[in-house]
């Protein structure tokens, strides 16, 4: 059928109108031969165009369901194929029709590189037979995700992505953990930081700005030395210039931000390594420092604080699809 959709969209009506059982011999003929996706042409002038394939580039978000685009959950219905990060929650590779073929990133470390490739070539391959591929990222897709890298990689072979931003759980986690990535009186400026650079290597920690909120991203598996790194300077001494952060600076760990099983750690850079360690990791998750993270939320004395849980998005839903059911008379299944 996919074939046959292919013919009607690319042959004018005016000549569909006017086929002839010549004509029919060599659609015929191309689709036994397994050449349906070449272009073919008999006396008559009628041709069989190949079909392009399509890819999209799209972040799925933090991670609620609720959170994604409208036009990335209508690529998540269209594709044909979808190649999906590690790190994409469940309850959005659900929303992937049954019928629609999906992999999953075998990424890990030490095989991130290799993964990456098994990927493109993948979604090469698809492109190449006519199918519409979607390259579903956590969060951004531009924001730490290689998604310039994977535009050009396409672009190169002839297919220009179309590229679909995605909330970035960079300023939307903070959101959820009731943290103010700016404020008047506190801080005028934001700072997105990776916690791990190319082939794993450790990147400049940034210099200490009262009135800055940093968000580091990937960072939480390498927790102790990226705190280490703000609050002293290293042996090596790569930059004697820099300003180091106070071990009293606020900070915060976010953990599934929009999930039901959402979790924050509230604390300082002198007491946050052992926080994590005590109460263990939920990946994913970041680090948010400044004294942003103490606007909304006044420490009580504790060295740590911890929130589980979060699932206002969720009742929010819930509350909106009883609203429908009410509306239509209690008898609808919504």
């Amino acid at each position: 059928m996919r074939w046959l959709a292919q013919i009607f969209e690319y042959w004018p009506l005016r000549r569909l109108a006017s086929i002839t059982d010549a004509d029919m011999e060599v659609i015929l003929a191309a689709y036994k031969s397994g050449c349906a996706n070449s272009a073919t042409t008999n006396g008559n002038g009628f041709s069989i165009q190949p079909r392009k394939g399509t890819i999209f580039l799209a972040g799925s978000g933090p991670g609620h369901p609720q959170l994604l685009t409208r036009a990335t959950h209508k690529a998540i219905k269209n594709a044909d194929l979808v190649l999906a990060d590690k790190l994409v929650p469940a309850a959005v590779l659900d929303l992937i029709p049954r019928r629609t073929e999906i992999y999953i990133a075998r990424k890990f470390p030490g095989n991130a590189d290799k993964a990456q490739e098994e990927l493109l070539a993948m979604g090469l391959q698809a492109l190449q037979s006519g199918q519409t591929v979607l390259r579903l990222k956590q969060g951004d897709p531009y924001l730490y995700g290689r998604g310039a890298e994977e535009y050009a990689f396409f672009e190169k072979e002839g297919y220009v992505p179309v590229v679909l931003p995605g909330i970035t759980s960079a300023l939307s986690a903070p959101l959820f953990a009731g943290i103010p990535a700016t404020h008047r009186s506190v801080a005028d400026q934001v700072l997105i930081c990776t916690g791990t650079g190319r082939k794993g290597s450790v990147p400049e920690p940034p210099s200490y700005v009262p009135t800055q909120t940093v968000v580091f991203l990937m960072a939480l598996h390498r927790l102790p030395s990226l705190v280490e790194s703000l609050t002293s300077l290293s042996p090596e001494g790569k930059s004697t210039s820099r300003t180091l952060w106070p071990i009293s600076t606020p900070c915060a760990v976010i953990e599934r931000a929009s999930c039901a099983d959402q979790r924050v750690i509230r604390s300082t850079l002198e007491h946050v390594c052992l926080a994590v360690q005590e109460e263990g990791s939920r990946p994913p998750g970041l680090l948010v420092v400044g004294v942003s993270c103490e606007v909304l939320h006044q420490p009580a004395g504790q060295e740590w604080e911890v929130e589980d849980g979060f699932k206002k998005l969720d009742e929010l839903c819930g509350a909106k699809e009883m609203a429908m059911v009410d509306e239509l008379g209690g008898t609808q299944k919504i």
